[in-house]
């Protein structure tokens, strides 16, 4: 899906969050694919965070998720907390009786225009958990949407 032909009446509501040290963006959407099948096919995506202090949404999010995207920051600076929060999305997976094993899921390196991102395999090595496959993302250039097309 490219998210330029996305309708209007289905875009992203995007919010701005304001954090220690810097801006990060939220968004909600649902996006109604038509039928597939005989039946409706709409897709509700949330993107959250991944401060510390946006865990209990995380957590909350997942309930009943059918698939993941995880978004992890390419900057060099940015690894630990990567995996942090790559450890706590699998704890809130078991807690919520979902099978990460099991789970349609994607690793999406974002911010790979900097100058300080850290080397693709290097990043895929410290964060790949079950052979799931990679890409690369840049802000809202090359986002979640068409990166969500790999988790099926």
């Amino acid at each position: 899906m490219n998210p330029r032909t996305v309708p209007t009446n289905q875009k992203a509501r995007v919010v701005s969050l304001a954090t220690e040290t810097d801006r990060t963006l939220s968004s909600t959407s649902c996006l109604d694919l038509g039928t597939v099948r005989g039946f409706k096919t709409r897709f509700h995506l949330y993107t959250v965070p991944g401060q510390v202090f946006y865990e209990a949404s995380r957590k909350l999010i997942l309930q009943g998720a059918d698939g993941v995207v995880f978004v992890a920051d390419s900057q060099k600076t940015a690894g630990r907390e990567s995996r942090e929060t790559m450890e706590n999305l699998m704890e809130h997976l078991k807690e919520h009786n979902l099978n990460f094993t099991t789970i349609p899921y994607v690793l999406q390196l974002n911010k790979r225009d900097l100058p300080n991102a850290m080397a693709v395999p290097e990043l895929t090595k410290q964060l790949q958990k079950k052979g799931e496959p990679g890409f690369g993302g840049v802000g809202f250039r090359i986002g979640v949407i068409r990166n969500a097309e790999g988790s099926g």
